[in-house]
C-alpha cells in the first residue's frame, strides 16, 4: 500500500456536517489500492469499548485516487475516528492522527476528531437552488419591448453586435417573453449587470441604485420580478463590486481632486494623478482597463456602501440571489461580512462567485453558497465537443472534481456550458446539435445547477465576445424547434425526478480509449442509468442488473434501441433508462 497516497484531516472536504445529524467522512487513497476501508469510531467521552466499526464506500475515483466516504451520525454531535485499509492482499494498516500503524488503536488519543457538530456552523446553501434551472439573460440583446427607452444609436435587431454597438433590449423585453421561459421549464434567471453604466455590458457601474435608463428603471425591475415569482421563477442579479465604472461619482471625484479627494481611499492608488502610463493605469482596475476602477472594500465607507446595495434590491425588488463578478479578487473579510447583511435580509438569498478555480476556501459556509463551475464547462467540452479526454479522462475529471468540495457545494454549483463570456455552446460543438445534446444532457443529469445561455435552446451560433452576444432569435422559423423540444423535455424530466437533481452519482463504464460513458443517478425512491455515446458508430452498453425491477427508457436519441435488456445508442446519441418496479 503506496501510503504516501492516503490522506485525511478534519472539516473542509475531508469531515463536514452535512445536516443537523450527519457527519461525512472521506478518505484518499492510491486508485486501486485499498480493496476495502473501514472507520472506527465514536464519543470521545465514552468507554473506547464502546467505538463501534462501519465500512466506507468507495465514492469517487479519478486517475491518481479513490476516494471513500461514510455517513455518520453521533449520538452526541461529537466524533472521534480512524481508518483501517486494507489491501488485495488482506494486509491491514490503521491511520489516525498519530500516522499509520499495523495495530488498531486503543485509546482516544491520537484519533481524528470532529469537535462538535454546531448547528450554527451548519452549510446550508439554499434548498431551493438544487431543484434550480437557471436561464442567463444579456438584457440588452435578448428582447427590445419598449423602444421609447432606446439608446440614439441602436441598431436593427439581429445586425452583427460589436463591442460597443447597442440593439435596445430592455426588461420589458424580458416581460414580454417570460411565456418563453416558462414553455422552455426554467425557474430561476440570471441577469447580467441591469444598473446605470456606459456600455452596453454593463460591468462598469455608474449608480449601483438604479436600474439602467435604456433598460427601464426600478419600479419596472419589480415588475418583472414580482412576475417571474409568480410563476415560480427566482431571479439573480450580478454585482460587480470588485470594480466600479470610471462614471462612477467617487471615482470622478478623485479624478478631479487627487490626493485631496474625500473618496481617495475607496480605490487602490498607486500615484497621483490618475492616470494611464505605457498602458497601466496608476490605480488597480479590473486587468488594466482604466474605465473599471478596483473599488478597496476593505475601506469602512465602501463596505456600507456596496452592503447597503446589496441590501436595498433584497429589501426593495425581492430578488433571490447576487453573482458576484470577480469574486476571487475581492478579500475574504468582506464577502463574510457580505454573507451576514445577506443572509440577514433575506435567509434562502443564493450567493454566487464567479471564479475560474478550486474555491475551497470560498465554500466553507462563511462567504459564498457556490461558484460558477468552470472546470465542470471545460471537462464537458473536452469530453464532448473537442474531443480531448476520453471516456475515462473525463470520469475522473468529474469525480476529482467531486472530491473536491462537501456534498452540499457539489449540489448547489452552479453549471454552466457558455456564457457571455464564451464563444456559443453550438458553435464550441462545430455547429453539431448532436454533440450539444450530449454535453446538456450531462449538464441536466448531473448535480448542482444547470444554467442555459439565451437563446442556446432555438440554435444560437456565436465566436468568442462579441460574436456570443448576438440578438435573440425571435422568429419561429428562424428557430431549431426540434432543439427547444429537446431542452424543454431534458429539463422536464430534470424537474420531474429528485434522484437526477440530488442524487448519489456513479460512473459505471468510462474505459480508456473509450467514447461511452454509462453512470447512475439514484437516491432512495429512484434509479436511473444515462449513457452517452461519443462515437461516430452505434455503441453497446452493459447494464446493471436488477433485482424486482426492469429498465425502461425514459428519455433517448432517436434510433436507442433497448430490446431485452440490451441497450444500444446511435453514434453521438443518448439514454435515460429508469428503474421501474414490475
Amino acid at each position: 500500500m503506496l501510503k504516501e497516497a492516503v490522506y485525511h484531516r478534519p472539516k473542509l472536504n475531508w469531515s463536514f456536517a452535512y445536516d443537523e445529524k450527519t457527519v461525512v467522512l472521506r478518505l484518499r487513497a492510491k486508485r486501486g489500492d485499498a480493496a476495502s476501508v473501514e472507520t472506527k469510531y465514536g464519543d470521545k467521552f465514552q468507554p473506547f469499548e464502546a467505538m463501534r466499526s462501519a465500512p466506507m464506500r468507495l465514492a469517487y475515483s479519478d486517475e491518481l485516487f479513490d476516494y471513500w466516504e461514510i455517513d455518520v451520525q453521533p449520538e452526541y454531535r461529537r466524533l472521534a475516528y480512524a481508518f483501517a485499509l486494507t489491501d488485495a492482499d488482506g494486509e491491514t494498516w490503521w491511520f489516525s492522527e498519530k500516522g499509520f500503524s499495523p495495530a488498531a488503536p486503543d485509546e482516544h488519543f491520537g484519533l481524528f476528531e470532529f469537535p462538535f457538530l454546531h448547528r450554527s456552523e451548519l452549510f446550508r446553501p439554499p434548498a431551493w437552488v438544487k431543484d434550480a434551472v437557471f436561464y442567463q439573460i444579456f438584457p440588452e440583446r435578448f428582447a427590445n419591448g419598449d423602444p421609447s427607452n432606446d439608446p440614439d444609436d441602436v441598431l436593427p435587431w439581429g445586425e452583427k453586435p460589436e463591442w460597443y454597438n447597442y440593439f435596445g433590449g430592455d426588461l420589458q423585453g424580458v416581460m414580454d417573453h417570460l411565456d418563453h421561459l416558462t414553455e422552455l421549464g426554467v425557474n430561476a434567471i440570471y441577469f447580467t449587470p441591469l444598473f446605470q453604466a456606459r456600455t452596453n455590458h454593463k460591468y462598469d457601474t455608474e449608480d449601483y441604485l438604479r436600474v439602467d435608463r435604456h433598460f427601464g428603471d426600478n419600479d419596472l425591475l419589480k415588475r418583472v420580478v414580482d412576475a417571474c415569482h409568480a410563476r415560480g421563477i427566482r431571479v439573480m442579479l450580478d454585482a460587480v463590486f470588485n470594480h466600479a465604472g470610471g462614471t462612477f461619482a467617487p471615482f470622478l471625484d478623485v479624478v478631479e481632486k487627487g490626493a485631496d479627494s474625500k473618496y481617495a481611499d475607496w480605490f487602490h492608488v498607486r500615484q497621483f494623478p490618475l492616470e494611464r502610463i505605457d498602458g497601466v493605469p496608476t490605480y488597480d482596475a479590473f486587468a488594466f482597463e482604466q474605465h473599471m476602477p478596483k473599488l478597496n472594500t476593505a475601506n469602512p465607507e465602501v463596505q456600507e456602501y456596496l452592503l447597503g446595495v446589496a441590501r436595498y434590491w433584497i429589501e426593495e425588488v425581492g430578488i433571490d440571489g447576487w453573482r458576484l463578478d470577480v469574486a476571487n479578487e475581492v478579500d475574504h473579510a468582506f464577502w463574510r461580512r457580505f454573507r451576514e447583511v445577506v443572509k440577514g435580509a433575506k435567509p434562502d438569498c443564493y450567493i454566487l462567485g464567479e471564479m475560474f478555480h478550486d474555491a475551497m476556501m470560498w465554500l466553507q459556509g462563511d462567504q459564498f453558497d457556490a461558484t460558477m463551475k468552470y472546470p465542470f464547462t471545460g471537462t464537458v467540452l473536452d469530453f464532448v465537443a473537442r474531443e480531448k479526454l476520453d471516456a475515462r479522462g473525463f470520469a475522473d475529471a468529474i469525480q476529482r472534481q467531486l472530491a473536491s468540495y462537501p456534498r452540499q457545494v457539489n449540489e448547489a454549483m452552479f453549471n454552466l456550458l457558455d456564457s457571455h463570456d464564451t464563444p456559443r455552446l453550438l458553435t464550441i460543438c462545430g455547429e453539431d446539435a448532436r454533440k450539444l445534446k450530449l454535453a446538456v444532457l450531462f449538464q441536466l443529469t448531473f448535480l448542482g445547477a444547470p444554467c442555459i445561455y439565451y437563446g442556446d435552446e432555438v440554435g444560437m451560433v456565436g465566436e468568442g465576445d462579441p460574436d456570443c452576444r448576438r440578438c435573440m432569435v425571435w422568429d419561429p422559423a428562424a428557430q431549431d424547434r426540434e432543439l427547444f423540444a429537446f431542452y424543454r423535455n431534458a429539463i422536464g424530466l430534470r424537474r420531474a425526478h429528485a434522484a437526477l437533481r440530488a442524487g448519489s452519482i456513479r460512473f459505471l463504464l468510462a474505459e480508456p480509449g473509450d467514447g461511452r460513458v454509462l453512470y447512475e443517478r439514484a437516491d432512495a425512491d429512484e434509479r436511473f442509468v444515462v449513457a452517452l455515446n461519443r462515437g461516430e458508430a452505434e455503441a453497446a452498453f452493459p447494464l446493471p442488473e436488477l433485482e424486482g425491477g426492469r429498465w425502461t427508457t425514459a428519455f433517448a436519441a432517436s434510433g436507442a434501441a433497448l430490446v431485452a435488456g440490451r441497450l444500444t445508442v446511435p453514434a453521438y446519441g443518448y439514454a435515460v433508462l429508469r428503474d421501474a418496479a414490475e
